[in-house]
């Protein structure tokens, strides 16, 4: 028997997110700076009788499920296995968890299942799996699964502000549709453009914190009001930039470094608010 190990499955935040035309496929092209987080689930595998998938308060098929089912129809041979996930990044934030446990699950089966397969398995299992099988700070764009590595950025650090219920990605992208807050696909090249050019060198964030623009922030705040009191705090707790992240609800405050952070989260928790510190990482 195999003595039980863990996995760490970073939770991702969107730096930027541009949102261009929906495809064929009903997805729309994007173009976004993702880069990991020290924030990231827990993932304890073990021998079992049976394959087994526990992720306490997420009910009914989810991700890390189906990721482990998938393996299986792709051949991966390894007995069965028992994975208890224990949940440290906000269900349904934006901060795609759900996605990075799925691509930790993936990694598993590296250099029994080919490559390719593995890559395709992740793009059948959801737009920001793919990125997830390698976290790093990277270009990402089509629907998630285009990826560009990029040198890490300066190390920031974020104080999180995650809200009470999740929201959908899938009712965020229709409200966006209806805002029509999306871009043609001519001003997306231009923001990947310009997006490219600020952080292929490594800067820190703060150093092109106007690209830091999240297009679907006004569908968010249309389908969760409340997330404006979050980055109205976030402001007067002197974070130099202020944004939602990815499809939302969570808002983020960028700061120079942890230290900062921490002493704004303090501050916000000395008033009764929820707030999380999470630094850069460079991968797993």
């Amino acid at each position: 028997m195999t003595k039980a190990f863990e996995i760490f499955a970073p939770a991702k935040l969107n730096l930027c997110l541009y949102v261009g035309p929906s495809r064929d496929d009903g997805l729309h092209e994007i173009c976004s700076l993702f880069v990991p987080l020290s924030l990231a689930d827990r993932l304890v595998v073990s021998d079992a009788g049976e394959d087994e998938v526990l992720v306490p308060g997420i009910e009914g098929p989810e991700l890390t499920a189906r990721a482990l089912a998938a393996l299986r129809a792709e051949g991966w041979s390894r007995g069965p296995v028992r994975i208890e996930v224990e949940k440290v990044t906000p269900v349904a934030a934006g901060l795609g968890g759900g996605s990075a446990d799925a691509a930790a699950v993936l990694r598993l089966a590296r250099g029994a299942v080919p490559e390719a397969r593995l890559e395709a398995v992740a793009r059948a299992l959801g737009a920001d799996v793919s990125s997830q099988l390698d976290p790093g700070f990277a270009l990402v764009g089509g629907a998630g699964e285009e990826i560009e590595p990029l040198p890490a950025p300066h190390p920031f650090a974020a104080v999180l502000i995650p809200d009470p219920e999740g929201l959908s990605t899938a009712a965020v992208y229709a409200e966006a549709d209806r805002l029509g807050s999306t871009r043609s696909g001519e001003r997306l090249a231009e923001a990947r453009r310009r997006v490219l050019g600020a952080a292929v060198a490594g800067a820190h964030p703060l150093e092109y914190s106007s690209l830091l623009v999240n297009d679907l922030a006004p569908a968010a705040l249309s389908l969760r009001p409340s997330i404006a009191a979050a980055l109205e705090l976030l402001h007067e707790v002197g974070a130099p930039a202020s944004f939602v992240t990815g499809s939302g609800p969570t808002a983020v405050g960028l700061f120079p470094g942890r230290d900062e952070a921490v002493g704004a989260a303090t501050e916000l928790r000395a008033a009764g608010h929820e707030a999380l510190v999470a630094s850069s990482v460079e991968g797993i």
